[in-house]
């Protein structure tokens, strides 16, 4: 049975050395287990092929390896593919390959839905099961990888953990997994090449800049008056803007790393010269960039995008400050894979 056994994905370079070593095997095996686990993605311990086949049995008999599926993918008509994902648990989850003129973006997910429940995200109207392992998220890239090399002719070039889930909320797996996925064990990508997304997670920001985590971090923040974010996102109404702002300063203190702040323009809600203006004050804590996002619409919507000319309002605003502004263009609309729309219909 499954449960009697030990997802070996989550064992130390060490607990497989000791177990080699208990099972009186040769301490390089190792060496050959994390290549086949981490560098070609194994489903299964059978394919170990370079294993004495009495080694394979013995893992076999203390082991499984919780390698995810892809059960669907659809492709827009930008070239966008969003991936549904199935677990050995059979919980579906979904990621994104993103392509442009010169990359190929993965979006990944570190949860099964998500417990915050932002009003303006289809993923927090859905059920939230569980958090996904490191070798979940790890396979995502992996999948995503080879499946961008089929379509697009090119590897992934970026990687941003903005998917379904809070990534802060599963913190020791996702950096676990960018551990992975950036050491040359795994699959040697840059740790510049991949950034985080949080909604706003004090201690989990803090805890990124006191380990070191050397990748980029982006906020997502949507308003700078605590009286709308609550409304927005209701992890606001625990750690507000105040608590927020003191961990960014901190973690930008410790790193000297710029914040990417995504910033949601939902028409007549957040989009007003008041917003701008908070928003251009909040943002003076550290050298960062702002995102403005086109809205996306999902069902039972409540909220509306902004108008053009208010959007260029709020742009010329952030420029009059010196701010690096960038206006992002929503990819994956038609099949539901733009931000804020991952909403795993099949779960």
């Amino acid at each position: 049975m499954i449960n009697e056994k030990i997802n070996i994905r989550n064992l130390t370079d060490q607990e497989i050395i000791n177990f080699l070593i208990e099972q009186g095997e040769k301490q390089f095996r190792k060496e050959q287990i994390i290549k086949w686990l981490w560098q070609k993605g194994v489903s299964s311990l059978n394919e170990m092929n370079n294993l004495t086949e009495s080694l394979r049995e013995k893992l076999n008999t203390s082991f499984y390896i919780d390698k995810i599926k892809i059960a669907e993918k659809h492709i827009s008509k930008d070239t966008t593919t969003k991936v549904l994902f199935v677990t050995i648990d059979n919980l579906y989850f979904e990621g994104v390959l993103i392509p442009d003129r010169d990359r190929v973006t993965a979006c990944i997910s570190t949860q099964v839905g998500c417990p915050l429940k932002c009003s303006f995200c289809a993923t927090g109207k859905i059920k939230y099961h569980r958090n996904l392992s490191s070798g979940e998220i790890f396979d995502q890239v992996f999948e995503l990888n080879k499946l961008s090399e089929a379509q697009y002719k090119r590897k992934l070039s970026n990687i941003v953990v903005m998917g379904m889930g809070e990534p802060l909320l599963n913190y020791n797996n996702t950096i676990r997994a960018i551990d992975i996925l950036t050491s040359a064990s795994g699959l040697g990508i840059s740790p510049q090449r991949i950034t985080l997304s949080t909604a706003g997670i004090p201690e989990g920001i803090t805890q990124l800049a006191n380990d070191n985590i050397n990748i980029n971090l982006s906020v997502s923040l949507h308003s700078a008056i605590d009286s709308k974010r609550d409304d927005l996102m209701p992890i606001n109404k625990k750690h507000n803007l105040k608590s927020l702002s003191d961990a960014i300063k901190y973690y930008y203190q410790k790193t000297r790393k710029r914040i990417t702040y995504e910033y949601l323009l939902l028409g007549e809600i957040n989009d007003s010269y008041e917003d701008a203006v908070a928003l251009t004050e909040f943002t003076k804590i550290s050298a960062c960039k702002i995102n403005l996002i086109e809205y996306n619409p999902t069902e039972n919507d409540i909220y509306k995008p902004s108008k053009k000319e208010r959007v260029k309002q709020f742009e010329d605003y952030i420029k009059t400050k010196n701010l690096v502004v960038t206006i992002r263009k929503s990819k994956g609309q038609d099949i539901n894979a733009a931000c804020g729309q991952l909403a795993n219909k099949k779960q």
